[in-house]
């Protein structure tokens, strides 16, 4: 595989040792302390993919063990799943498909980083292809369902990798990347995309490339970021960015696909799990974080979300200081149409005047 000699840098790209055909982008003087002050405490320690924080019990790297059987160590998989010496195959190129891999072992890291070498890739052309991939961190294993494969109403984390627009009157442009945080009580709806149950998301033309495409999850702090290598410059690209995640430990990591009338290969082709080496204050480590309920500190609900022509959200909440803006300029402008009404009235009041 063209990048398992490769180790990633947060903000820097992925760098790949002993090729100098792909060196990546090499930090200049000051990069260091940029990075500082854009990421704060956060980047003091963070990994750089190096086999130091590789968590290998979460990990599926080549060569795997097991090919050709219906199991392997760390990893149960079910479905129309495959696993050869080369790829986990989620769902071949055919109709309704469905199939999984999920990690043997819960994850209790307080802050992480998975790295997800993957293709997407079949004879469809245009818009006759689908689904697409999940990537999960959830408090189920296992469970089949309409998910992209997998059961709805989750417990926990999904990125969904969506190759097909469902909804007609969508400005979004697919493939498409979104994220859904749920605590249960939340139902993914395929008919819309999941517009109405996601927290951000961005275009990405993952499908049917020629080179290696890569998706980082990294989450650290309450803070989620989805980057994407999909234009083999070996950059990581953002696409979503968000702050105020709550997610407990103990879930179990996984991968899903699906197909209906329509299809594609789904693959995984490894998934590496680094951990980040970030200091918690006192009162964070006193937390049970195995009993925190998966919600997001957002002032947007994802119902307010508006579509714009690049996939991202614009717009948001009627938060207080916004209520009352919009209330001082409805104020203002009553105010300045009752003063213009009677400077008008008064004009025709004297224009009557000079009549009598």
């Amino acid at each position: 595989m063209a990048a398992e000699g490769c180790i990633w840098r947060w903000g820097w790209g992925r760098r790949c040792l002993g090729r100098p055909g792909l060196p990546g982008p090499g930090p200049g003087p000051t990069t260091p302390l940029l990075l500082l002050l854009l990421l704060g405490p956060v980047a003091a320690d963070i990994t750089d993919g190096n086999s130091e924080h590789l968590k290998r019990e979460h990990s599926l790297i080549k060569p795997y063990q097991g090919v050709g059987s219906s199991s392997m160590p760390l990893w149960d998989f079910q479905g129309s799943t495959i696993l050869t010496s080369q790829y986990v195959r989620l769902t071949p190129d055919e109709r309704s498909k469905e199939g999984s891999i999920w990690n043997h072992q819960p994850c209790f890291l307080k802050d992480w980083e998975m790295h997800v070498h993957f293709k997407v890739h079949g004879s469809g052309k245009k818009n006759l292809h689908g689904d697409g991939i999940a990537l999960w961190y959830t408090r189920d294993r296992l469970v089949p369902g309409p998910v992209f494969g997998s059961k709805d109403n989750f417990h926990g984390l999904a990125i969904f990798l969506d190759t097909y627009p469902n909804d007609e009157t969508t400005e979004r442009v697919f493939p498409y990347i979104s994220v859904m945080v749920n605590n249960g009580s939340l139902s993914y709806d395929h008919s819309k995309d999941g517009r109405w149950t996601e927290l951000a998301g961005c275009t990405a033309d993952f499908r049917n490339r020629d080179h290696d495409t890569f998706l980082a999850v990294r989450y650290s702090r309450g803070r989620l970021t989805v980057m994407t290598d999909l234009e083999d410059k070996n950059e990581w690209k953002n696409c979503i960015d968000i702050t105020g995640v709550r997610l407990p430990t103990g879930y179990y990591f996984g991968a899903s696909a699906g197909t209906g009338d329509l299809s594609d290969n789904h693959d995984i082709i490894s998934m590496k799990l680094f951990q980040l080496m970030v200091e918690h204050t006192p009162e964070e480590e006193n937390i049970d974080w195995t009993k925190i309920e998966p919600s997001v500190n957002f002032l947007k609900s994802p119902k307010d979300n508006v579509d714009d022509p690049t996939g991202n959200f614009r717009g948001g909440p009627l938060t207080g200081w916004r209520v009352f803006l919009l209330l001082l300029c409805a104020l203002l402008g009553i105010i300045v149409c009752a003063v213009v009404g009677a400077v008008v009235f008064q004009k025709r009041q004297d224009r009557n005047k000079r009549f009598y």
